[in-house]
């Protein structure tokens, strides 16, 4: 089957909202180059079965996103929203770069191939280890394995958010916790929380790919007694309490989410936030501290945070 390859020339910054631009036309699959994520791994002999060393000598110093679209009648006004809706990025307050839109032709068997040679099994955690359906990996002792087969949708795990996600859900997460995962993309974050010993989880996205990968992984995990997916935008799809909430977003959807969150959360609960650019750290925490929130620790990883945040209330 032919595809048809849109790529978007942007930053870091404008990662996540050019992604959402593309999960809104119903992208087939995506993937995201960032220059941080590729050097992080060079400096590291160990991580070099991850790389392509033709990666390395790219011109452009911002993110590349690509995002695969099956040929069809409608396909040039999707390109032209793709371009409309990338111009519009800077009005909410987001750098988006150059913003050149570019298209090429790939055929599925090649472009699913030439991705899954880089997605290998890796620790990300204390304990957590993302491992892909196809490869071989040995456990090692106290190991808990989660694993993915993403498909054609986003989230393999190996980005520096999702780190921090799974590592602030190691250390908060507790046998009897409720766990809401908000804006669950491949359900990664659902599916750790579920090994690490929570007793029910919710995971929400708002669009239909991820929603369908999410409970195909939470199958393959075999930990559908204890996690839900559910299509939604955010809390709405949501009438319980949780002990914690995750989310990986970006900032300006953890502000939002901030102002809503409190009436879904128990007395003494966690918000864990990430997705969130260095330069908007302040940002959130302001509205964290508006709503209550104490912050307990702040992650940071090439760019990028993770705030972990208490609301401290009567139940």
């Amino acid at each position: 089957m032919k595809w048809i390859e849109v790529q978007i020339k942007t930053t870091t910054e404008a990662e996540e909202a050019v992604a959402n631009i593309l999960y809104e036309l119903g992208v087939g699959g995506l993937a995201i180059e960032d220059p941080n994520d590729i050097l992080a791994f060079a400096k590291n002999e160990d991580d070099w079965d991850y790389i392509d060393p033709s990666l390395l000598k790219q011109d452009f110093e911002g993110v590349i996103i690509k995002g695969y679209f099956p040929e069809s009648e409608d396909l040039i006004d999707k390109i032209e929203l793709i371009k409309q809706n990338v111009e519009k990025i800077p009005q909410y307050n987001l750098d988006k770069g150059l913003g050149e839109v570019t298209t090429t032709e790939v055929y599925e068997k090649d472009w699913a191939e030439s991705w899954k040679k880089y997605y290998k099994p890796k620790k990300i955690g204390e304990k957590i280890v993302v491992k892909p359906t196809w490869e071989e990996y040995e456990e090692k002792s106290g190991e808990i394995i989660v694993e993915l087969d993403p498909g054609m949708a986003f989230g393999t795990g190996t980005h520096e958010t999702t780190t921090m996600c799974i590592r602030a859900l190691e250390k908060y997460t507790k046998p009897n916790s409720t766990i809401f995962d908000i804006g669950c993309g491949s359900g990664i974050l659902s599916i750790a929380a579920a090994k690490l010993g929570g007793k029910r989880v919710v995971g929400v996205d708002l669009d239909e790919l991820p929603v369908k990968v999410s409970k195909e992984n939470v199958k393959l995990n075999k930990v559908s007694d204890v996690v839900e997916i559910r299509r939604g935008n955010l809390l709405d799809v949501v009438d319980e309490k949780a002990d914690i909430i995750v989310s990986n977003i970006i900032a300006e959807i953890i502000v939002d989410l901030t102002s809503d969150i409190t009436p879904y959360l128990k007395g003494d609960s966690i918000f864990i936030s990430s997705g969130i650019i260095i330069e908007k750290i302040d940002m959130v925490v302001d509205a964290l501290s508006k709503e209550g929130f104490k912050v307990l620790e702040i992650s940071k990883m090439n760019g990028w945070a993770c705030i972990v945040s208490k609301l401290e209330k009567d139940e």
